[in-house]
C-alpha cells in the first residue's frame, strides 16, 4: 500500500488546509471510507485539480470545504476556520457538475438567485449580474432562458451565478464533463482567462489527465477507495497557455507523472 502523502507545509497564503482528514460512510452494507489520511495545503491563487478514479473521493474532499459533509477524522479549514464558519462568511462559490439553472427564470433571473437570499438591493444585484455576465462572455443573453442556450453556455452562467456575490473561493466539480472535446478545450481557455483576470483560488474535480494538467498550478492525484493522496504535482508550466501547449514535452511530461500516480494508486 502506498504510504499517504505527508502534511505540506502551511504558509501565510494558505487558505484551504486539511490535516490528517478521514471520512467514513455509514451505509446498510457496512462502512465506506471515502477518504483516509489526506493532508492538502492550497494558497491564496491556486488552481488545484483534482484527478482520480470514481468514487476515490474527489468530489468528497470539495464537499468537505463547501461544510456539505462532515468529517470523521482529522480537521479542514478554511480561511483559517472551520467550513462552517467560512460557509457562513460566504467564502466560496460551488458549481456543480450539472448547471441546475431553474428553467422558468431567465439567465440574469438564476444568477440574481444567491444575491436574493443575501439581501442585496435591486441595484447592487443588477451591476453583479451585468459584471459576472460579461467575465463569462454572456452579456448579451440576461434575457434568455436556459433552454434557449447551449450546454457549454449553461455551465457559464453556471459559474458567473457562483461568481456573483464574488466569494474568494470557487469550488468545481467537474463542470465540463458532460461536454463535447471542441466546447471544453474552449470553457478550459475562458476558465483561465477568468481565474487570471479574477484571482480566485479554484479547486477543480476531473477525470481528464489534459484538463488537469492544462489548468492547474497544482494537480493533486488520488487513490482509488479509500481516497488517498498519491501525489501533488506542482506545475511548471508558465501561466499564460495556448492549447498549443500540450504539444510540448513539458505538458507531456507532466502530463506521464499524472498517469504513473493514477496507476500507483490502483497498484
Amino acid at each position: 500500500m502506498t504510504d499517504p502523502i505527508p502534511s505540506q507545509p502551511e504558509t501565510a497564503d494558505a487558505v484551504i488546509t486539511a490535516s490528517d482528514l478521514n471520512l467514513t460512510f455509514q451505509t446498510n452494507d457496512g462502512p465506506v471510507h471515502a477518504l483516509k489520511d489526506v493532508n492538502l495545503t492550497i494558497n491564496k491563487g491556486d488552481f488545484v485539480s483534482f484527478i482520480g478514479p470514481s468514487g476515490c473521493g474527489k468530489t468528497t474532499f470539495l464537499r468537505v470545504v463547501a461544510d456539505l459533509e462532515q468529517p470523521t477524522g482529522g480537521q479542514v479549514t478554511v480561511n483559517g476556520v472551520s467550513p462552517e464558519e467560512a460557509r457562513k462568511a460566504r467564502a466560496y462559490g460551488y458549481v456543480f457538475q450539472a448547471a441546475g439553472l431553474l428553467p422558468w427564470r431567465t439567465i440574469g433571473g438564476n444568477i440574481r438567485v444567491p444575491l436574493e437570499i443575501m439581501g442585496y438591493s435591486k441595484a447592487e444585484q443588477a451591476d453583479r449580474v451585468r459584471r459576472v455576465l460579461e467575465l463569462v462572455h454572456l452579456d448579451q443573453f440576461e434575457k434568455k432562458f436556459p433552454w434557449q442556450l447551449s450546454g457549454g453556455m449553461q455551465q457559464r452562467a453556471s459559474i458567473a451565478r457562483a461568481l456573483s456575490f464574488d466569494a474568494d473561493i470557487l469550488l468545481m466539480d467537474e463542470p465540463f464533463g458532460a461536454l463535447d472535446e471542441i466546447v471544453r478545450d474552449h470553457l478550459n481557455e475562458q476558465l483561465l482567462e477568468l481565474w487570471g483576470t479574477t484571482g480566485k483560488t479554484i479547486g477543480f474535480v476531473t477525470h481528464s489527465i489534459p484538463e488537469a494538467v492544462y489548468l492547474s498550478t497544482k494537480i493533486v492525484v488520488m487513490s482509488p477507495r479509500p481516497g488517498r493522496i498519491t501525489d501533488v504535482i506542482e506545475s511548471t508550466l508558465p501561466r499564460e497557455r495556448p492549447l498549443e501547449i500540450r504539444d510540448t514535452p513539458e505538458f507531456i511530461e507532466i502530463a506521464h507523472r499524472v498517469r504513473e500516480g493514477l496507476r500507483e494508486g490502483h497498484a
